[in-house]
């Protein structure tokens, strides 16, 4: 099996050319019963992932319930949570903000509190054009001081970047990761023999059948969701094929885990992540409404499978609700 090297986990504070490699979690944003925010449960979890692998954490992405927070909530979380950075994980954020401005606003108020990188993808439900997006980010990056993720993500935002525009931004010094959640398995061919420096990386949804061919194609990580109930997991899955087994041993996890992967993406996220992980004992506490729990026959899913790969004995998840 692939181990997680010490020596291959970046540095505090570390900027280099060297793209960012391994699993990157988008992290769910737990919650207080009163829908506060569970500024000690981010510490659990933030922990949890150190523990298990994970080389970067993105918070306040679409996981983390960003577009439910306000801005006051969304700079308290980046202050607050860069006090837990561990020394071996990145600590990356959702600054994507309604305009141009706002986003460049959020990516600098990120930056301020030492961030390691902000993620950005286009502003949702205005459906802008592929013209006006590539501009977006290209003013977002203009203006930022840290390293910046691009998230192509057309089922969430409808804007769907092709692979003309995001060379175009790999080009930007600023932009450092291409997250894919496209079904374009021909793009990520493509950006993977355009070899422009950043880190590759794609959606660890099945559905979408990224996962195999942008790790077979040289794919840098997976930009995962799965990564906050499979750390460890997920860790594996995300390392860079580098020997002759590095295949076999992928396919071997992959389809082990994949029942946890069709749960995980069973629902919209993050309701069938943040049911579980609340189901099961870890820090998660409710959704911002209209969002609901998952519901009950939908869980017993995730809950056999956590049982079936063992999860209660390897992560203590109490795994007494399954059925």
């Amino acid at each position: 099996m692939f181990e997680i090297a010490a020596d291959d986990v970046p540095e505090e504070g570390s900027m280099t050319d060297t793209p960012l490699t391994g699993s990157f979690v988008a992290l769910i944003t737990p919650m207080n019963e009163d829908y506060s925010i569970d500024f000690e449960g981010f510490r659990s979890l933030i922990d949890f992932q150190s523990e298990h692998g994970a080389s970067a954490l993105l918070i306040m992405g679409s996981s983390g319930e960003v577009s439910m927070l306000t801005e006051a909530e969304r700079h308290s979380i980046v202050e607050r949570t860069m006090a837990f950075r561990p020394k071996d994980v990145e600590l990356w954020y959702g600054c994507t903000g309604a305009t141009t401005e706002a986003s460049i606003a959020y990516v600098a108020q990120a930056a301020s509190q030492g961030a390691d990188g902000a993620i950005l993808a286009a502003p949702a439900y205005i459906t802008a054009s592929r013209a006006e997006i590539l501009q977006f980010f290209l003013d977002v990056a203009d203006a930022s001081e840290i390293p910046l993720g691009i998230y192509n993500n057309p089922p969430r935002v409808r804007t769907d970047l092709r692979t003309e525009e995001l060379i175009r931004l790999a080009a930007h010094p600023r932009i450092k990761v291409l997250k894919e959640s496209t079904e374009r398995v021909g793009q990520v061919a493509q950006m993977a023999r355009a070899d422009t420096g950043i880190s590759l990386m794609c959606c660890c949804n099945p559905n979408l059948g990224l996962v195999v061919p942008t790790m077979a194609l040289g794919g840098h990580g997976l930009a995962n969701m799965t990564g906050n109930i499979l750390p460890a997991e997920m860790a594996l899955l995300s390392r860079p094929w580098t020997s002759p087994t590095s295949a076999d041993e992928f396919r071997d996890l992959y389809l082990e885990n994949l029942p946890m992967l069709e749960y995980v993406y069973s629902r919209v996220n993050p309701v069938p992540v943040k049911s579980f992980l609340a189901a099961v004992g870890m820090p998660a506490g409710p959704m911002r409404r209209p969002l609901q729990f998952i519901d009950k026959e939908r869980l017993q899913v995730g809950l056999r499978v956590a049982k079936q790969l063992g999860l209660d004995a390897k992560y203590g998840y109490d795994l007494s609700l399954a059925e």
